[in-house]
């Protein structure tokens, strides 16, 4: 009956991401029993698609409401709580009546954990042999429980060392890159296995999905011996000139990647010779002389204004509050929150932005 209550509340509750007939994931439920950012980012991202989310929390609540109400909005909008004591006989009977109705159930925690809470799919299957079941660790559901942060995650995994000036220390983005493109991966295995109408498991590791990110950088070195090294400016390893630059005034990215892109910027700039890319690649040094240079000339949204109409891949380097006003039409309200929009586009489909649910005890409270 516990269980029963749980449903009728749900229920009883707005569904505005469901209501919405054109929402592509529409019909489809999804529980999340996520913790930070990995797992909640998957399952917000399916949320803004139309699926309904259903946030399991322990009684206290997912750990990263104490991070603050704008990091956990970030992370949650579109999306319904429920509070579950998982170690608990009334806990688990109601995680299994929850997964009877659903089509995932997607998991960020240790192995050792998910294994203990019943999350995998060999222990739920007696529930919903169709459920798909997502786990996300650090280095599979077989590699164990060593501590997997998504900065440990890029140290070990070679970006670390990729990134940053090559005379100065390894160095990390400033945003969680392997808890976003592990949790993006995730999110398309998820879909991925409820297209086949098979239930079953799905295994994601924040290690495998790094590596699979080094793409080119891993198939120069497993296949011709070339080991990554990291150049000044962030230049690419092979296309010449592709990297930030000084200018008169900021740093503009200027990426050029063949030689048509280069008699433009060359016309634009002033700039005589290196006509292919194979020996811009080999004169790199003079070609980058010549090129700051001549960047040297103008600002770098003057640059800017001056390459775009012409085709020329190059932007001024921004700070964020400078490209959030840039671009405010990626701003969205989902209550109180001013958040970033979702990134996938749908004709004829606008998300419902919802904001992120409060946390509901009453489960706990009836299941004491």
């Amino acid at each position: 009956r516990r269980a029963e209550g749980h449903d009728e509340r749900l229920r009883e509750e707005p569904r505005a991401t469901m209501t919405n007939s054109t929402a592509p994931l529409a019909g489809i439920r999804i529980l999340e029993v996520g913790t930070m950012l990995a797992g909640p980012y998957a399952t917000m991202m399916l949320a803004d698609l139309g699926a309904e989310v259903i946030k399991i929390e322990p009684p206290d609540g997912e750990i990263s409401r104490q991070v603050g109400d704008s990091y956990f909005a970030s992370l949650n909008r579109n999306k319904r709580s429920v509070c579950l004591d998982l170690t608990s006989a009334e806990g688990q009977a109601e995680l299994g009546a929850l997964v009877a109705q659903s089509h995932a159930l997607l998991v960020n925690m240790k192995p050792s954990v998910i294994r203990r809470l019943g999350l995998t799919y060999e222990a739920l299957r007696r529930h919903n042999e169709r459920i798909v079941c997502v786990a996300l660790t650090g280095y599979g559901l077989d590699g164990g429980d060593d501590p997997a942060f998504d900065y440990v995650i890029q140290a070990a995994t070679g970006i670390a060392a990729l990134t940053g000036d090559p005379d100065g220390p390894p160095t990390l983005p400033g945003y969680s890159s392997a808890d976003n493109s592990t949790g993006l991966t995730a999110a398309l295995g998820l879909l991925a296995m409820i297209v086949s109408g098979r239930g079953g498991q799905v295994d994601v590791s924040l290690r495998d999905v790094m590596l699979s990110q080094l793409n080119y950088r891993a198939s120069a070195w497993l296949n011709d011996g070339v080991e990554p090294r990291r150049l000044p400016y962030g230049a690419h390893s092979y296309y010449v000139p592709a990297q930030l630059f000084p200018t008169a005034d900021g740093y503009l990215a200027l990426f050029i990647t063949h030689d048509g892109f280069w008699r433009t910027f060359a016309a634009e700039a002033g700039i005589d010779g290196f006509p292919t890319m194979a020996e811009r690649a080999a004169r790199r040094s003079e070609v980058l002389d010549v090129v700051t240079g001549a960047l040297a000339a103008d600002t770098a949204l003057g640059w800017e204004k001056r390459l775009r109409p012409l085709g020329i891949p190059a932007a001024a380097v921004r700070t964020l509050p400078e490209a959030l006003a840039d671009t405010p039409e990626a701003v969205v309200t989902a209550g109180e929150f001013r958040l970033v929009r979702s990134p996938i586009q749908v004709t004829g489909y606008e998300p419902d932005y919802l904001p992120p649910p409060a946390l509901d005890r009453r489960a706990t409270r009836q299941s004491s």
